[in-house]
């Protein structure tokens, strides 16, 4: 058994997906909007008019495939680094090796990074030199927002080609040229698939060509063997896939975008979208208490006082989840969504709150007026506080009319303008009778001067 296993390491056995890396552009699937004919990656590509880039996509889309590509195109040098293992040191020492072919050859050298997202500052301002006198010719790849996660300066020097996820056509082509390949594939293997198994295997990749060239190479080793033939059926496939291969990244770019189509979904009163993106999330492995969380928040941010009772729905459920867990507790949550993204909106607290704290942080810090401040002490009542201060309660309709609960210098600011909608129609009402006590009043104190 050790001998069989010896031998298969030194027989230098490589995976389908490193066998099936496409080697030129008419094998590279997917990526039509960079690519395609007269795109710009393609014309620059095509035309010799090398630049350095950054290549920001998901797993399994080929930004470094791409990239050697590139090098293969342009006859340069390829040198890769991992931005999680190298350092400083390691960049010094590639920029020195790209010099020294520069001055032997004359070949630019590209160098590739890949996780570039994972650099520091000073990692990144190392390359920077190098990159403006040309010893180099810099690719990043990144599963991560660039404007987020790279320095300005290094950003201003690359160009940023966004690469999706492929399609599930995209990946049923690269699945079919995979079988049909004798030299590099299983063409040499007379494999059968039933009817639509395929096509499962492309949509569980979930947009991922390495994900997908792995579940086949799997798949294809499980399959029943009958006169030659290599047979896939359904159950062949559902135990290659064994569980779940979706693609959520807790902490990326993919997770921030699936909350923010839930939170829209909730503000622009989709229930049905709004569903959708939270069993999308549950479904890649979100902590349901996280999304229960972001829920409260949107009671308040999107509801408001339209409608208080969302907040307090929120609430519950976030206790629900809390006390039951998954999947029992998760009802409740879609329960408080689905209200949430139905009722009344307003974002008028939520406005008038930002409005506060931007003009509280830019205006002097003024004194409270003597007649709102606190007498606990009879120095403080023989010093004013609270003097003159009308007591809400004992004035009619417990208003007092005319009354200024603000710094002198702010008297008649006005932050919260509720919306038309919902109950704060009802509190828009309120408010404007209060304001035309106030104008009632000051009119009459006018005439008593």
């Amino acid at each position: 058994m050790s001998g069989d296993l010896f031998q298969a390491a030194s027989s230098g056995y490589q995976p389908l997906a490193a066998r099936m890396r496409p080697r030129t552009l008419s094998e590279f699937f997917g990526q039509e909007h960079v690519l395609g004919p007269g795109k710009p990656l393609r014309e620059a590509l095509e035309k010799g008019l090398l630049h350095s880039m950054i290549f920001w996509g998901p797993p399994g889309v080929g930004k470094t495939t791409l990239a050697k590509m590139i090098a293969e195109l342009a006859d340069a040098r390829f040198e890769t680094l991992s931005a999680v293992l190298a350092g400083v040191k390691d960049i010094r020492a590639s920029v020195a090796l790209a010099q020294q072919e520069r001055s032997a050859t004359g070949r630019k050298t590209i160098l590739f990074v890949d996780e570039v997202h994972r650099f520091n500052k000073a990692q990144q301002d190392a390359f920077l030199p190098y990159v403006e006198d040309g010893t180099i010719l810099f690719i990043g790849a990144t599963t991560e927002n660039p404007s987020f996660e790279l320095n300005n300066a290094l950003l201003s020097r690359c160009r940023v080609y966004v690469l999706r996820s492929l399609s599930t056509e995209n990946l049923l082509q690269l699945l079919t040229a995979a079988l049909e390949d004798k030299g590099r594939g299983l063409g040499n293997k007379r494999i059968r698939f039933a009817e639509g198994q395929l096509d499962l295997l492309a949509q569980a990749a979930d947009g991922d060509a390495r994900t997908a060239l792995n579940l086949l190479e799997i798949t294809t080793d499980l399959a029943t063997e009958e006169k030659g033939v290599w047979t896939v059926n359904e159950e062949t496939v559902r135990e290659a896939l064994g569980g779940n291969v979706r693609r959520f990244d807790k902490g990326g770019e993919y997770f921030y975008d699936q909350i923010s189509a839930m939170h829209k979904a909730v503000r622009g009163s989709s229930p049905d979208a709004a569903l959708y993106w939270f069993a999308r999330m549950l479904d890649g492995g979100c902590d349901p208490l996280y999304i229960a969380r972001r829920v409260v928040r949107m009671a308040s941010e999107e509801v408001g006082n339209a409608d208080p009772r969302a907040l307090e729905l929120a609430l519950n459920a976030w206790d629900v989840q809390e006390r039951l867990g998954s999947p029992e507790g998760e009802l409740a949550v879609a329960q408080a969504i689905v209200y949430i993204a139905v009722a009344a909106k307003s974002n008028a607290v939520y406005t008038a709150y930002n409005a506060v704290r931007k003009e509280v942080s830019q205006l002097p810090s003024y004194e409270v007026p003597m007649h709102l401040r606190n007498a606990p002490t009879k120095l403080m009542k023989d010093l004013d506080y609270g003097k003159s201060y009308r007591y809400a309660h004992d004035e009619p309709e417990a208003y007092a009319a005319g009354e200024n609960y603000f710094p002198p210098e702010l008297k008649g600011r006005q932050y919260y303008f509720p919306v038309e909608r919902g109950l704060e129609s009802k509190i828009r009402e309120k408010l404007e009778h209060l304001r035309s006590l106030d104008q009632h009043y000051a009119k009459r104190a006018e005439s008593e001067q």
